[in-house]
């Protein structure tokens, strides 16, 4: 196995152990014969490149054929790899910081060596339970390897996981070739977002060091904040108090500042996959035979969940959260457009001024009045 924690001291986290451990408890795809894996790789790769055409047609954003982020068919361990290295490059600085302070304790060196292995365990064991998840994923912030090469200008690479592709057109009972071409069409769209905006990457990452560099870094204060979240959890909170309004636990865990920011990620983020999913059902009917067929079984499956474990996952780790991200972000995107036309719309990607709030998101007049009239004066 490559090693991705580098030489020397596994730090704050232990990045090798992460990956072993989701590798040992990722669960097997479905059942293929080498030559059905063989087909099902080509025509994810095909199907990738037909829809680079058809979504940049669609959305008027960028040409086709201009950048050079490569699309990676993976299986659960590439996925998990690719996500390590993603996390060891975005969390560098804050782990830095703890490591600085981590220097400045007695016995400090041992506790974060223990504490490392622990972190890598946990993080496997999140990794193992989303590997078997994810259809695809526009990956943004790892840096190139030999086994996972990136674009080489800063762009990110296009991950399409082949065995859950196949699992989940398998339980849903759809078209192969039409649910495969589907999903590159959504997963596309992402990429055409990041190679068209060439500001959107940084200031995702500007956000997401901003949501890092506030997190609480002494062990007293972070157990109060834990404690008062449990409580809010359990219904603990005092006669008056306002409920969490379904926020997780990761989200009641934050400070005030981080809400802030987690407020303008969420609309970014909203925008982003309802962005996606307005395009594929924009482009869907023309190049997918079946896609209402599939839309409604997919949606399906998104709100029901697998499991009552799956739910309790879902709701503990926020990704409840980004269910309402696909709906709420297509209703805005579908909204404007119909008020101002798709190149009104891409009005959004001119700067981060021009991105919606968390509110404009819900109510998309308020940012076609707060853009297209301050453009027109």
């Amino acid at each position: 196995m490559t090693s991705i924690g580098g030489a020397g001291s596994p730090g704050m986290v232990d990045w090798n152990l992460a990956v072993a451990t989701a590798t040992r408890l990722v669960r097997p795809g479905p059942e293929v014969s080498r030559e059905e894996a063989r087909s099902v790789v080509a025509e994810l790769r095909r199907h990738a490149k037909a829809s680079e055409e058809h979504v940049r047609g669609f959305t008027r954003m960028g040409e086709a054929g201009v950048h050079d982020t490569p699309v990676l068919v993976v299986d659960r361990p590439g996925w998990v790899r690719a996500n390590v290295s993603g996390f060891r490059e975005i969390l560098k600085p804050l782990l830095g910081k703890m490591e600085q302070r981590r220097g400045n304790t007695p016995g400090g060196a041992v506790l974060g060596a223990v504490g490392g292995k622990v972190t890598g365990v946990e993080l496997g064991m999140l990794l193992s339970f989303l590997s078997s998840r994810v259809l695809g994923q526009y990956e943004t912030f790892a840096p190139a390897t030999r086994e996972l090469p990136a674009g080489a200008n800063g762009g990110g690479r296009l991950l399409l996981v082949a065995p859950n592709i196949v699992h989940v057109e398998r339980e849903l009972e759809v078209h192969p070739h039409d649910f495969r071409l589907w999903v590159c069409l959504h997963e596309e769209t992402h990429r055409t977002q990041f190679t068209a905006v060439p500001w959107l990457r940084d200031h995702l990452e500007g956000e997401i060091q901003s949501f890092l560099g506030e997190t609480e870094l002494d062990p007293m204060t972070v157990l109060e904040r834990v404690r008062e979240a449990v409580q809010s959890l359990a219904g603990g909170r005092t006669e008056g108090e306002e409920g969490d309004d379904g926020h997780s636990f990761v989200e009641l865990v934050q400070t005030p500042a981080q809400r802030e920011i987690l407020g303008r990620l969420t609309a970014v983020m909203s925008l982003l996959e309802g962005h996606a999913d307005f395009v594929m059902d924009g482009v869907g009917p023309d190049v997918v035979p079946s896609v209402a067929e599939i839309r409604e079984k997919f949606q399906q499956r998104r709100v029901r969940g697998a499991s009552r474990l799956d739910l309790a996952l879902r709701k503990l780790l926020g990704l409840d959260a980004k269910l309402r991200q696909y709906r709420d972000g297509e209703r805005f995107v579908r909204a404007v457009v119909e008020q101002v036309g798709i190149d009104g719309f891409n009005k959004v990607w001119t700067s981060p001024n021009t991105l919606p709030s968390k509110a404009e998101i819900a109510k998309p007049a308020d940012w076609v009045a707060r853009v297209h009239r301050r453009a027109e004066s």
